[in-house]
Parts: C-alpha cells; sequence; structure tokens
C-alpha cells in the first residue's frame, strides 16, 4: 500500500468558474498558482463557490501531482 502525501492549500481567487491554488505557505515560498474546478471544490468542503477564496483547506496529492480529497483545514 502507497502513503498518500496530504497538503495544507489556499483557495487565492475565483478565475471564472476555477479556483486558484496555491501552497498555505508564506507567500516568498510559493509556485504559480494552479487551477482546478470550483464547484468540485466547493462540493467536497460543503460552501458555496463564492466562498471560496481565503480558505485554507487540505488535498491529496495523486500520483499525477494533481489535487483531490479537498476538506476544509
Amino acid at each position: 500500500m502507497t502513503e498518500r502525501e496530504t497538503v495544507r492549500v489556499r483557495v487565492l481567487l475565483l478565475f471564472g468558474d476555477e479556483a486558484e491554488i496555491v501552497a498555505d505557505v508564506s507567500p516568498e515560498e510559493r509556485t504559480e498558482p494552479v487551477r482546478y474546478p470550483a464547484a468540485e471544490i466547493a462540493d467536497a468542503v460543503g460552501v458555496p463557490v463564492e466562498e471560496l477564496p481565503g480558505k485554507r483547506l487540505t488535498a491529496v496529492v495523486g500520483s499525477d501531482d494533481r489535487l483531490s480529497g479537498w476538506q476544509l483545514g
């Protein structure tokens, strides 16, 4: 069984129907934002899409480096 890595992230803003996600670290340590479907994240964490910006979440890193398993955190 492989161990799944969980990371802390933050939703920066909404861009159309996508949410810009960054690592929840200091601005100097961040890489470029990555976009994910905002509705998918909102459904997973149980909040309206418009409330996502600023939320701190955890997510599981998949073998393809894509995030999933969104949770408020």
